[in-house]
């Protein structure tokens, strides 16, 4: 039997895998395309990334459903967070971003977050 504690770090873990596995299916993604050629060996490595994220999204939501948290709004603004400060991280683009638009990028993160709590999802 898991734990309080135990459901909510798998669902820590889970969650980051998933959006990393996300986010590196999105950063390959972007190279699918190069000199207008399809690049097979670089849509596969999008593949395996989306893959991985969605399994484990899936085991993230069994444990976030025994927590009680079960609205698809709630569930997905875990994951977006996630994956969104991964591609972030990971293309090193958020680190050239001027302070204004690292502080927008972050506002809008919260922003996300406090919507969805205020409409009760």
């Amino acid at each position: 039997m898991v734990t309080s504690i135990g459901r909510l770090l798998l669902i820590v873990v889970l969650t980051l895998i998933s959006g990393f596995g996300d986010s590196r299916g999105f950063l390959y993604s972007a190279k699918v395309w190069q000199s207008d050629k399809f690049i097979l060996r670089v849509a596969l490595q999008s593949v395996l990334g989306f893959l991985l994220g969605i399994v484990a999204y899936w085991f993230a939501i069994k444990f976030l459903q025994q927590i009680g948290v079960v609205s698809a709004e709630m569930q997905t603004l875990l994951w977006f967070t996630v994956t969104i400060v991964g591609v972030a991280i990971a293309s090193g683009q958020f680190a050239h971003w001027g302070l204004v638009n690292q502080v927008i990028g972050v506002l809008v993160l919260v922003g996300l977050g406090l919507l969805i709590f205020r409409t009760g999802s």
